[in-house]
């Protein structure tokens, strides 16, 4: 779903109080924590999260699923076992009602990621 938010608290405020917004708020909290220093900004009718060089995550409200777009996942995951069991497209990381996100490795892999991003190592796809 595409929002028409020029700033991420439009964009908070435009979203259903469904579980979409649960894990779309579980999962910008795990950035936030991982990545304070990254800004929270509006990029593609999504939010998006980014420094200097560029943004290093999007996040979205999709109708049946929230989608964490990473650039390349596997440059991030090089053996697959972080996202093991998550719904991967080319470049996002779909969460769909069922999905637990406490019982993945998001986490882990968000602060792998950043960490890759500051070394200043390629994510994108």
């Amino acid at each position: 779903m595409q929002y028409e938010a020029r700033t991420p608290s439009e964009y908070l405020e435009l979203l259903d109080n469904d579980w979409r917004r649960e894990k779309l708020l579980e999962l910008r909290d795990l950035i936030t924590s991982h990545g304070p220093d990254l800004v929270e900004g509006i990029s593609y009718k999504m939010l998006s999260y980014s420094d200097e060089r560029g943004s290093i995550f999007g996040l979205n409200a999709q109708k049946h699923y929230v989608s964490l777009y990473v650039g390349d996942a596997k440059k991030i995951d090089t053996d697959g076992t972080l996202l093991e069991g998550l719904n991967i497209g080319k470049g996002c990381i779909r969460f769909s009602k069922t999905t637990s996100i406490a019982g993945t490795n998001i986490d882990e892999f968000i602060e792998r990621a950043i960490a890759m991003w500051k070394r200043g190592q390629d994510t994108e796809c």
